[in-house]
């Protein structure tokens, strides 16, 4: 029996919003209009358009409003007398991130031709911006890996850190990001307890995203989360992948995780068995 894929992204976060215990996790996600984009920037200042179907993070935009958000609350100062006239205020701008470029605009309207531009008609997400830690000042998420042990059983097999390159918004290998330990990424934020809780959260994130997706699709076996950790410690599912790749695993210092991730994948068929030799 093949193994299940799927592709849309929008998809799989239904599915995962259907479960209680993962909704905390999950980061506002809306088809992209202008109605939304409209509303989501200025919520929450930053937000990433990317594809609903796509690899390797072809295709991710960010968008940034420099401006008062809509969510702001906060009480208004008493009106006082003027002593001295101020400097008006720059007026608000959005910024419009793609690979390296960087272009501003004054207008919602201007920013969402730019956009539709580079869409061309294909479906495209909006999704809530996450103010994630940083490594060398480059942005950084974690790549979680869960897997069907031979039990037929979801186990988070696998942890490992993405550093986006200089001035990139996306964190993967083919995007040019870096893999490193995520002990080296969050042991400058965290002590030894804080670091441990997280793993462990880690842990549990991703067999209850392995067994709400299985709800929906039943012969899944290997699942790839994108996770980012902000500034207060909280972990966001970014995404997840239904063919998640392998081979960066293989470069930790210990290598039984990467035996076990590869005797795993081939016990449940993503490689046959004439194959496993070469699998190393």
């Amino acid at each position: 029996m093949r193994i299940q894929r799927i592709a849309s992204k929008w998809q799989k976060t239904q599915i995962l919003l259907q479960g209680p215990h993962l909704q905390v996790y999950i980061p506002e996600t809306q088809k992209f209009s202008l109605e939304n984009l409209n509303t989501m920037i200025h919520k929450y200042g930053l937000v990433y358009i990317k594809p609903d179907r796509g690899t390797y993070g072809q295709g991710v935009m960010s968008a940034e409003y420099n401006g008062p958000l809509t969510s702001d609350t906060s009480p208004q100062a008493e009106p006082q007398v003027p002593q001295i006239q101020e400097p008006s205020p720059l007026p608000p701008s959005y910024k419009h991130r793609y690979g390296v470029q960087t272009q501003t605009y004054l207008s919602i309207d201007e920013l969402y031709a730019v956009l539709i531009h580079k869409i061309q008609g294909r479906e495209y997400l909006i999704q809530q911006g996450i103010d994630m830690l940083t490594y060398q000042r480059r942005k950084f998420d974690l790549r979680v890996l869960v897997q069907k042990n031979l039990k037929g059983e979801w186990e988070t097999t696998g942890y490992i850190g993405r550093v986006a390159a200089h001035q990139k918004i996306i964190t993967n290998h083919h995007g040019g990001g870096t893999a490193l330990p995520i002990e080296h990424l969050l042991g400058p934020h965290m002590n030894e307890r804080q670091l441990q809780l997280m793993i462990q959260e880690l842990r549990q994130i991703g067999t209850l995203v392995g067994y709400q997706l299985q709800s929906a699709y039943p012969r899944l076996k290997e699942l790839g989360l994108d996770v980012a950790v902000d500034a207060g410690f909280k972990a966001w599912i970014l995404e997840v992948n239904t063919l998640p790749a392998l081979f960066p695993f293989k470069e930790l210092k210990d290598k039984n995780i990467y035996k076990r991730i590869r005797k795993y994948a081939i016990h449940y068929g993503r490689f046959s068995r004439s194959r496993s030799a070469s699998f190393r």
